[in-house]
């Protein structure tokens, strides 16, 4: 197998008035042949791994000016949603069992192991030195630049908050529903949760708290409330914005990109309203 290149992540600079920063780490499309070689059912089987369209839903909050880091390597290849020490040793050949953790176990660590439909996805594990080449390549920038936006936005405003996106396939038994995941309080105050449930239940939509996500490595990493930055994770069920066969965007495509518009544009601006009367004092 030659040396791994995966595309590193486009990344959109802040440009309007609002603290707010996007992430979709889970939609990227660019699968090198290399990848769909060292898979058992090829391509397809690699594709049921993504959130997808929703580096398309994120459009119109980008036209409103709110920055945003979008991965293009396939969430195959590498998850820019797990931290580097989610290892699955079925996956990485030098990997230690010692000390997996539950989603590396089910299947779903740094590079997943398995689907539910599918299985085992690869014919052979990968070495320390290829995983280390993936995350050169895609995961360490997509988490910097995710750094260095945040940074720069708190510098200007004081404050930030980064909407990490996603969209999942329907939970049984429940209507469709948006999920909002603060890592159950850690990754943002909870004035800015209860503000996000808030806005979506206006805009027409179910509105669930941690359940059943509660956010990845992505919000725990760059998510301290502390210090004025602030991250939630949203999960979209597929239903609302997909065709029948949730193969290709459906009618409500549109109004699931008006309401990541509306839920960034309704923080942002809450969070400067809440900064702005600190600043007087």
């Amino acid at each position: 197998m030659t040396a791994p290149i995966l595309p590193p992540p486009t990344v959109q600079p802040t440009r309007g008035l609002l603290p707010v920063l996007l992430s979709v780490p889970h939609s990227g499309r660019e699968y090198p042949s290399w990848l769909t070689d060292l898979s058992r059912r090829g391509r397809v089987s690699l594709e049921a791994l993504e959130d997808p369209f929703v580096d398309r839903l994120v459009w119109r909050a980008v036209e409103l000016g709110c920055g945003a880091v979008i991965a293009r390597a396939p969430r195959a290849a590498i998850d820019c949603n797990r931290a580097e020490d989610e290892l699955d040793p079925s996956v990485i050949a030098d990997a230690s069992a010692r000390g997996i953790g539950p989603r590396a176990r089910g299947g779903l660590g740094i590079v997943p192991a398995r689907t539910h439909k599918d299985g085992y996805l690869w014919r052979r594990a990968i070495s320390q030195a290829q995983l280390d080449e993936r995350l050169e390549a895609a995961h360490r920038p997509y988490h910097a630049a995710l750094g260095q936006a945040l940074g720069a936005i708190r510098a200007r405003h004081g404050v930030a908050i980064l909407i990490d996106c996603h969209s999942m396939p329907p939970p049984d038994g429940r209507d469709p529903s948006i999920v909002i995941g603060d890592r159950h309080g850690r990754s943002a105050r909870p004035w800015m949760t209860m503000e996000a449930m808030t806005l979506v239940r206006a805009m027409g939509y179910e509105a669930r708290l941690n359940d059943p996500f509660a956010g990845g490595h992505v919000v725990d990493r760059h998510g301290r409330p502390g210090l004025g930055i602030h991250a939630i994770q949203v999960e979209i069920d597929r239903r609302l914005y997909l065709d029948d066969p949730m193969r290709e965007p459906g009618p409500g495509f549109d109004s699931i990109a008006r309401l990541i518009e509306g839920l960034a544009a309704g923080l942002g601006e809450a969070l400067l309203g809440r900064q702005a009367p600190a600043a007087a004092e």
